[in-house]
């Protein structure tokens, strides 16, 4: 993904039930998750021209997996980070990034912020039909990033593992998540992440360890599990100033006085200002890219059976981040 928005994160830094023993283990007793209302005839009709690299088994052994973690993001200052990570299997939480100031005199004066990053909620947070409108939005910008056919036609999705230019090499100067020399962080997976501070950022969360993916970047586009992974935690995962698409889309997130000034409200458009709102956003109606995800977002809605009557999709008046 080329997108400014995740450059923005580099310096900021952005089921089918199965049986109750499993639902114990997964701490997902009650909860709508995805497998118990997407088949994989389901997905495959959705995707029909996909890669056989994005299976519906990987997808689904990425949401199981993911919802073994849980990360806890605590701020100082304005960008002075401590994250602890919890492997759910084990109930084992362990310190994953704390920056060097973090016992700085000056940052501990600082008020802290913190959330919590329960990635077991993706798609399952809330009712079975504010669930499938997520998991419709979702499917609609991965769709979007890596669609490769015939424009309208909208059965093109999760055909691209990578970006079609592979020569550059995404990096920018990051204390905490260095670019290893040699390596390229371009656009890879269903939400085409691309740079090395979101590489980093997205191996701390998935696998505790930041090296993991700068690395092995090509991790991403070689282990169909890991990449659906990546994606799942981008969607999950706020950035310093932005709520992640995932809380806008159950209707946890609601604007400040900041946002309702920039004409930010919830609905589908703002996970196009989260996703690529620097490129898309505030330029009015007639973007395509803007309408492309709009379009895929209300061709899975009435695929999965959900509508969204009152959706501001657009982000055409939006001030982006």
């Amino acid at each position: 993904m080329k997108h400014l928005i995740l450059l923005s994160a580099i310096l900021m830094l952005s089921f089918k039930c199965g049986s109750t023993e499993n639902n114990k283990t997964n701490n997902n007793i009650n909860k709508i998750t995805v497998e118990s209302f997407l088949s994989e005839k389901q997905f495959n009709d959705l995707f029909p021209q996909r890669d056989k690299f994005y299976s519906y088994a990987a997808f689904i052994k990425a949401v199981r997996e993911m919802s073994q973690i849980k990360v806890k993001v605590v701020r100082r200052s304005v960008s002075v980070y401590q994250f602890t990570r919890t492997d759910k299997t084990t109930g084992k939480s362990k310190i994953i990034r704390q920056d060097e100031d973090w016992n700085e005199a000056w940052a501990k004066k600082k008020p802290d912020s913190s959330y919590v990053i329960d990635y077991s909620n993706f798609c399952s947070e809330k009712d079975l039909q504010t669930n499938k409108k997520e998991l419709a939005a979702f499917f609609a910008h991965i769709a979007h990033e890596t669609r490769h056919g015939e424009n309208g036609k909208y059965n093109d999705g999760l055909m691209l593992i990578h970006e079609s230019n592979t020569s550059l090499p995404y990096t920018a100067d990051n204390d905490t998540y260095p670019p290893v020399p040699g390596k390229k962080y371009y656009g890879r997976g269903p939400i085409q992440l691309s740079y090395n501070g979101n590489y980093g950022y997205a191996s701390d969360c998935i696998f505790g360890d930041k090296n993991v993916l700068l690395n092995n970047p090509d991790l991403i586009e070689t282990d169909p599990v890991i990449s659906f992974k990546t994606a799942i935690y981008f969607w999950m995962t706020p950035q310093t100033y932005k709520p992640s698409a995932h809380d806008v889309m159950i209707g946890k997130w609601q604007p400040n006085a900041t946002d309702k000034a920039a004409g930010r409200v919830p609905g589908f458009g703002m996970t196009i200002n989260i996703v690529n709102g620097e490129v898309e956003c505030g330029k009015g109606e007639n973007i395509y890219s803007m309408n492309d995800r709009i379009a895929f977002y209300q061709y899975f809605l009435k695929k999965l059976g959900v509508g969204d009557v009152n959706c501001t999709c657009s982000c055409g008046k939006m001030k982006p981040y």
